[in-house]
């Protein structure tokens, strides 16, 4: 929502220094910030027309937002907000980039997953959460789905000079876990581990930066990296049949098929 956007417009000037300070040679350019709310597909939408009315080309796109762990709540569209923004506002996101992309090929496309993946499972009788809930469940479901996406999305697009990857992060100290509760007396405690053992938010983005922009990963496509490296999937997070039914049901929820 609009806290977001402010966040990301006060950062912006910043960023924006930060970018002008460097030769043009070293990939100075300017930084432009723009409201987009995956909770909602009226949002994306308006989003994805904007960017195609003002880029020529679009060389990189990073599916990097998303919402972890949340009490149960809906997205404007009826849909489970974990599910709804990590998932499915992404695949609106990408679908309707992807003239873009092509016309701008080589091109490529990020997927941020996370290691949760390997806890969930695509059950097509509730992808919605109607009938179950559990919030750490859900979040490891919508985290297989980027897989399963990033891969059914490189079968499509073989031949194009686009490319899609997913990968995890690593755990990042970001205020993602903002619905993590943790008692009072443990806190100083957590934010002690946290401080030794988890990412900076700098050190999260590298495998994001290298799938972005590395040469060595030039034509790579429909894998998945973890600290730059590629690294093996679970059976489950390589199946192409649940892939290609989950990329048709979505197709569906989300108004690209009727």
């Amino acid at each position: 929502g609009s806290r977001r956007a402010g966040r990301a417009e006060r950062a912006a000037p910043e960023s924006g220094a930060e970018l002008g300070e460097r030769p043009e040679a070293e990939g100075g350019g300017e930084l432009v910030v723009r409201e987009l709310d995956l909770a909602s597909l009226r949002s994306v939408r308006a989003f994805c027309h904007r960017v195609l009315q003002e880029e020529p080309r679009l060389d990189v796109l990073i599916n990097n937002a998303g919402i972890f762990q949340c009490p149960y709540m809906k997205t404007e569209d009826g849909f489970e907000m974990q599910f709804g923004v990590n998932h499915l506002g992404h695949f609106l996101l990408t679908n309707l980039l992807l003239g873009l992309l092509k016309n701008s090929a080589p091109s490529r496309i990020v997927v941020v997953s996370s290691k949760l993946y390997k806890y969930g499972e695509i059950n097509f009788e509730d992808l919605n959460s109607e009938i179950s809930y559990n919030k750490s469940f859900c979040y490891s479901r919508s985290k297989l789905a980027n897989i399963l996406f990033a891969r059914e999305l490189a079968r499509r697009l073989e031949g194009t000079g686009v490319t899609v990857n997913s990968l995890h992060p690593g755990i990042v100290r970001t205020n993602l876990g903002r619905y993590v509760n943790i008692p009072l007396l443990a806190k100083p405690l957590f934010n002690l581990v946290s401080w030794a053992f988890f990412k900076t938010p700098l050190e999260g983005a590298q495998t994001s930066i290298y799938l972005a922009s590395s040469p060595d990963v030039e034509g790579v496509s429909g894998k998945y990296f973890g600290d730059c490296k590629e690294e093996e999937l679970l059976p489950k997070a390589m199946d192409d049949l649940v892939a290609r039914k989950l990329w048709d049901i979505s197709e569906v929820m989300v108004g690209l098929l009727k």
